[in-house]
């Protein structure tokens, strides 16, 4: 059930342009390969891997979900780590009582558990497609 490594952080910003045009322009990040999520949005990459996620407005949630929305200085929405033991994971939130949303990576077939810390922080746990269920 190890937690391994950062994957990435998402931002909701107040102006998705401006924000990518500061990361990419200013900061010198490349825009790359972002699988089709259904709501507009960018990832930057450094050093090879897609590192900042820049999400614009989202379709509504799941029941249950908290709505959360960008302020003056936009939104930190969640944080993701790579992982490894799905089940082992799946089991202990539940055990925990903690409640999550599982989603399949159409790219790839990773999945992705996603739940909300005590503060309400989105945590985004990426787990290998070897962990992920055949199809």
């Amino acid at each position: 059930m190890p937690l391994e490594g950062l994957n990435h952080y998402t931002i909701r910003a107040v102006d998705l342009a401006r924000t990518r045009d500061f990361y990419v322009e200013v900061l010198g990040l490349e825009e790359g390969h972002r699988p089709p999520l259904g709501f507009e949005g960018h990832w930057l990459y450094c050093g090879g891997a897609p590192t900042v996620h820049l999400v614009g407005a989202r379709p509504q949630r799941e029941a249950g979900w908290p709505d959360r929305v960008a302020g003056p200085t936009g939104l930190f929405d969640h944080i993701a780590f790579s992982c490894t033991g799905l089940a082992e994971m799946r089991e202990r939130l539940k055990k925990s009582g903690v409640a999550f949303e599982e989603r399949i990576v159409p790219r790839d077939r990773q999945t992705q558990l996603f739940l909300h810390d005590p503060d309400g922080i989105a945590v985004e746990l990426n787990y290998p497609p070897r962990e992920t269920a055949p199809a």
